[in-house]
């Protein structure tokens, strides 16, 4: 099931980027052949007025088809005037820019409106004891709702793991499952109860991103702040700009960095995630798809043709040479390191992806 949803999640996004560039063709007096999602023959279309709409097979993407978008493309007499290259440069910036804004307008309305239902992570820790883990040394003493004061002294929540982790086991280095020669001490507010309690720590080996230490087996809730509208839109675009820096740099690493390659994802690893987002809860998926619409508009405005950066860039030259068109064959040519880069992307993301996959999966945290 969670699957089904994120096929529905993604497809979603792309039908939404596709509409921003269809939407904005139709509103400059651009003349719209098809609108498809996904690509290949299509399975099913209807023809409303001058348009075509279907569903393609290969749901890797979809497309707007406008007329004369190839600048080869031969068109009847009556079609040259609302044809894509017969418009001025602005009408096609804008045209092409549509589809990543549209992205970028749906990343920020779900990021806001999560902002706004849950408040904002401060990043600390909260009191509050959320989850036991069966068979844990916490189980035994713990339970969720339970109020923790303190550990060993320590009365900051954020500190709390650092305490716990302080103790140590006979066996040096220590092996997985080794119990802490010493207990933790614990005191718990459960109800209108405070008790005085000791938990054993366990060593736990590292798993993924997750560093090795000594734990009880808890999971505490976060401390999050309420947000107004404008405070909600604030932390929305604050967490959008974060997530830019953080493409951009990965990206502007890819021939320099091994560890910024082993960060890229194809389409496997980016359906998976968002299918592992939607077992934990429907906040959890939202804030995923957010974060990979932004992706999909930062990765397409890369100036690179066939991206819709690389039209952009080139309608500006045009702009910029005093309006005289840049020949066809500058662009192919120019064409050919675009679809090297995405190759080389996509190759990367795929070999990281399988690679994940067997060796445990991935691990959403």
């Amino acid at each position: 099931m969670s699957y089904a949803l994120a096929f529905v999640g993604l497809a979603a996004l792309i039908l939404l980027h596709e509409f921003g560039h269809f939407a904005a063709a139709k509103s400059v007096g651009m003349r719209v052949e098809r609108f498809s999602l996904f690509f290949g023959p299509l399975l099913f279309k209807v023809r409303r007025g001058e348009t075509e709409y279907g569903i393609g097979p290969i749901p890797l993407g979809g497309y707007v088809k406008i007329s004369g978008m190839n600048p080869r493309e031969e068109l009847p007499e009556h079609v040259i005037p609302r044809s894509y290259w017969a418009q001025p440069v602005w009408k096609r910036v804008v045209v092409i820019a549509a589809g990543p804004a549209m992205n970028i307008l749906v990343a920020f309305l779900i990021l806001w409106a999560l902002f706004l239902a849950n408040g904002w992570d401060s990043g600390h820790v909260g009191h509050t004891i959320q989850q036991v883990e069966a068979r844990a040394p916490a189980a035994a003493v713990l339970r969720p709702g339970d109020q923790l004061i303190s550990v060993d002294g320590v009365t900051d929540s954020d500190d709390f793991a650092k305490a716990i982790s302080a103790h140590t086991c006979s066996i040096h280095p220590p092996v997985a499952g080794c119990v802490a020669s010493t207990p933790a001490h614990l005191v718990v507010r459960r109800g209108t109860q405070t008790l005085a309690l000791t938990v054993y720590p366990r060593y736990v080996p590292k798993a993924g991103t997750v560093p090795a230490a000594f734990r009880i087996g808890v999971d505490f809730n976060e401390r999050f702040v309420s947000t107004d509208p404008v405070s909600a839109a604030g932390h929305s675009v604050s967490e959008m700009w974060h997530v830019t820096s953080l493409t951009l740099t990965a990206f502007g690493k890819l021939f320099t960095s091994s560890k910024a390659r082993k960060q890229i994802n194809s389409g496997v690893g980016v359906v998976a995630v968002t299918s592992q987002a939607f077992s934990f809860g429907v906040s959890e998926a939202l804030g995923v798809l957010a974060l990979i619409s932004l992706s999909l508009a930062i990765i397409n405005l890369f100036p690179f043709l066939p991206l819709d950066g690389g039209h952009i860039f080139w309608a500006i030259a045009e702009k910029v040479r005093g309006g005289r068109a840049v020949p066809v064959s500058v662009m192919e040519q120019a064409s050919v390191v675009g679809i090297a880069l995405i190759l080389f992307v996509f190759l990367i993301g795929f070999s990281n992806d399988i690679h994940t996959l067997t060796n445990g999966g991935f691990h959403l945290q």
